[in-house]
């Protein structure tokens, strides 16, 4: 079973590995939009979090900016994977 503090730290693992900064340079509450990361990084951080738990994050690359997902801040990314985990496994 992977707790929220697990998938906290995976989830700032894949987002200081896409913008180049220490996981503890990442807060939990920090928005997505003002760490820097740009489209192409969010793609990428989303194909990470898919391989990291498992899981099919929706998403439409038509509309990156109105996903399914949020994807706005590191909390709510967070929630996000404990979802799909959830429902993964119902």
């Amino acid at each position: 079973m992977t707790d929220r503090a697990e998938i906290e730290a995976a989830v700032i693992a894949i987002l200081a590995r896409q913008l180049l900064l220490l996981p503890q340079d990442i807060a939990p509450e920090a928005g997505i939009d003002a760490l820097g990361l740009d489209s192409l990084g969010k793609v990428e951080a989303i194909f990470a979090l898919e391989e990291r738990f498992d899981i099919s994050v929706p998403f439409n690359a038509n509309e990156p900016d109105r996903p399914e997902f949020d994807f706005q801040t590191v909390s709510s990314i967070v929630a996000g994977v404990e979802r799909l985990i959830s429902q993964s496994r119902a």
